[in-house]
């Protein structure tokens, strides 16, 4: 597994370095988010983290640019608690944070988590698509089709529809899909499951402002509207 640690502290990169080396991940590092673009572009990592306060090109907008061609997973080191930064993140794709100072017990968690649902099963067959009118869910090759089209997805976005479309009609509060997606011990507020629905909607309805497939029940939580299983 490779990963990639891009921060402008060099304690604390080196720390970080040595620690996930002792896990067996094959670690490269950065120091701006320009490095971080640029090694992106052309190794394949299974995993990046970024800090959001960097000099040249901020995680924030590395994130963005990354996601532009990538949907590796992404987990953002953040000094700020402050909720825009958080949302930011999420809006430029990003699939979890953390704030500073952390355990380093709970990244090497984080990691274990977003490696395991971004991780590629085997070969797609017809069985295994979940068409919902023109978006076909596609689990074994983690992504999603709409009118033919693939449509480019976070782990965690995929994560989420994947869960809603295994399940339709069944209505998730937004504490049951922090609970399940992104863990018990996840310490962030019911605004990132928001968040993530909305980049869904904006990527998979014709008209996000009006859902057709990932609806709301008010006052309770998200659902998707009844599917099929099959062949497209």
């Amino acid at each position: 597994m490779k990963i990639l640690v891009v921060d402008d502290e060099k304690p604390l990169v080196k720390g970080i370095k040595f620690n996930l080396e002792n896990e067996g991940y094959q670690v490269d590092t950065g120091e701006n988010g320009d490095e971080a673009v640029a090694a992106a572009k052309t190794v394949e990592y299974d995993l990046i983290i970024l800090d959001v306060m960097m000099p040249k090109t901020s995680g924030l907008e590395a994130c963005m640019k990354i996601r532009e061609f990538s949907t590796v997973p992404i987990i953002l080191l953040t000094a700020a608690s402050e909720d825009t930064d958080v949302i930011m993140g999420f809006e430029y794709g990003a699939d979890d944070y953390i704030t500073k100072p952390f355990n380093i017990l709970e990244l090497k968690a984080r990691i274990r988590a977003l490696l395991r649902r971004s991780a590629i099963a085997a070969p797609v067959t017809a069985d295994s698509v979940i068409n919902i009118g023109s978006i076909a869910i596609i689990p074994t090759e983690r992504r999603a089709v709409k009118d033919g089209e693939h449509v480019e997805l976070t782990a965690r976005e995929f994560d989420l529809i994947e869960l809603l479309a295994k399940n339709p009609g069944r209505v998730y509060s937004r504490d049951n899909l922090l609970n399940i997606l992104w863990g018990r011990d996840y310490l962030g507020d019911e605004r990132t499951v928001d968040v993530h629905i909305r980049r869904l909607r904006e990527k998979l309805e014709n008209n996000p402002a009006e859902p057709e497939i990932i609806l709301t029940k008010w006052g309770v939580g998200y659902y998707l509207k009844p599917a099929k299983l099959g062949g497209q």
